[in-house]
C-alpha cells in the first residue's frame, strides 16, 4: 500500500471560502503549510462541466470539499465529475466533505409516486468513487444508512452552545429552547440540555405545502429569551412566523440558531424586518453578500471543526471526540470562553 505522508484537500466552486479557511486552519494544526490541490473546475459554452487536476495524487488521500447547495444540480455534478477525475488519477482514497448535504429533505416517500432522491444521490457519489463522506447535521439521520461507505455526520449543536454560552452567559435560567416543529424535538433538546435551558415546541398545521395555516406553541415561554433551533432555513417564511407567534406569547427576545443557511428568495428581506433580534447560521453555505450585509443575521465558522475532523479521519482516529463542546472549545481557540 502507498505511505500517504499528507492529507490533500480540493474544492469545488461552491464554497471556496471554506475549504480555503479549512486549509488555513490545518496548517495551524500541522505547523506546516497545507493548500488546496491546484485544479480547473469550469464549464464549457454548453454548460457541461470540465475538472483538471494539475497536480499529482497517486496514492493520495484526497479530501473534496464541495457543498451540494444552489444551483444544487451544478454543484453535485461538480463533486461527481471531480471524484471521477481523482479515481482516474490514482487517489489512494477520497473523501466528500458535504458541509450541507442538497436533496437531504427528499429523504422518504411522503406520497405515491414520489422519488426517494437523497438515496439516489448517495448512489451516485458512491458509484462515482467517493470511498467517505464528512457532512454536517443531515435532515435526517437515517440518511447515513443510504450510503455504503462510512458517513461522519459532525453537528453544529456544540458550536452553538458555545456561541450561546458566551454571547448569553449566567441567563440560562431565563432562556428556553424551541423547535419550530415536532418533527425537530429531538434537536432542540439536545440543545436545551447543552445549556440547561427549557423546551418548547412549535406545532404547525399546513394548508398545502408551503402554506401554513395554524401555529400554536406548546410550553411557555412568558418572559423568556426564545432561541429557536433547526437545521435549514430556506425562505424563512416559518422562522418569521414563529417568531412573531413567540412575541405574542409574551417571549422578552427570540434568536434563532439555524445549521445551514439556504436563505432563497426573500428570506433575507423576511429575517430582516422580522421579530427575530439575531439570527445565527453557519458558513457550510457560501454566505451572498445580502446575507453578509444584514444587521441581525451573524455567521459562526465550521472551518476548525472540519479542519480536525479531516485530521481526525487522516490520522484514522475518532471524530465523535469533536461532538462535546469541551472538546471544541480549545479548537475554537478561545473564540468562545466556557463558564
Amino acid at each position: 500500500m502507498p505511505v500517504m505522508t499528507e492529507p490533500k484537500l480540493i474544492s469545488g466552486n461552491a464554497n471556496v471560502s471554506l475549504a480555503k479557511s479549512v486549509a488555513r486552519r490545518m496548517s495551524l494544526h500541522r505547523g506546516v503549510a497545507v493548500e488546496l490541490v491546484s485544479a480547473r473546475v469550469e464549464r464549457f459554452n454548453d454548460q457541461e462541466i470540465f475538472v483538471e487536476v494539475f497536480e499529482n495524487v497517486r496514492g493520495e488521500d484526497m479530501f473534496v470539499i464541495q457543498s451540494t447547495s444552489n444551483p444544487a444540480n451544478d454543484t453535485l455534478m461538480e463533486l461527481l465529475i471531480m471524484t471521477d477525475a481523482l479515481r482516474r488519477s490514482s487517489a489512494h482514497r477520497i473523501t466528500a466533505v458535504i458541509p450541507y448535504f442538497g436533496y437531504a429533505r427528499q429523504d422518504r416517500r411522503a406520497k405515491a409516486r414520489t422519488p426517494i432522491s437523497a438515496k439516489l444521490v448517495a448512489n451516485l457519489l458512491t458509484t462515482a468513487g467517493i470511498d467517505r463522506v464528512l457532512t454536517l447535521d443531515l435532515h435526517a439521520a437515517q440518511i447515513q444508512g443510504f450510503f455504503d461507505v462510512p458517513v461522519d455526520n459532525l453537528y453544529a449543536a456544540p458550536i452553538f452552545a458555545l456561541d450561546i454560552e458566551h454571547h448569553f452567559n449566567g441567563r440560562s435560567a431565563e432562556m428556553t429552547v424551541v423547535s419550530p416543529d415536532v418533527g425537530g424535538v429531538a434537536r432542540a433538546r439536545e440543545l436545551a440540555q447543552r445549556i440547561g435551558a427549557n423546551l418548547a415546541i412549535v406545532d404547525k398545521r399546513r394548508a398545502r405545502p408551503g402554506e401554513i395555516a395554524e401555529m400554536t406553541v406548546i410550553g411557555d415561554v412568558k418572559d423568556q429569551i426564545c432561541v429557536i433551533v433547526d437545521d435549514i432555513c430556506d425562505t424563512a417564511g416559518t422562522l418569521v412566523k414563529a417568531a412573531e407567534l413567540l412575541c405574542m406569547q409574551g417571549a422578552k427576545e427570540v434568536h434563532a440558531y439555524i445549521t445551514h443557511g439556504v436563505l432563497s428568495g426573500p428570506a433575507v428581506e423576511r429575517v430582516s424586518n422580522s421579530m427575530l433580534k439575531s439570527l445565527v447560521i453557519t458558513d457550510s453555505i457560501e454566505p451572498t453578500e445580502h446575507v453578509r450585509a444584514a444587521h441581525n443575521i451573524r455567521i459562526v465558522p465550521t472551518a476548525p471543526m472540519f479542519a480536525q475532523a479531516i485530521l481526525n479521519i487522516w490520522n484514522g482516529t475518532s471524530v465523535s471526540s469533536l461532538f462535546e463542546a469541551d472538546s471544541l472549545a480549545p479548537i475554537y481557540e478561545g473564540m468562545y470562553s466556557r463558564g
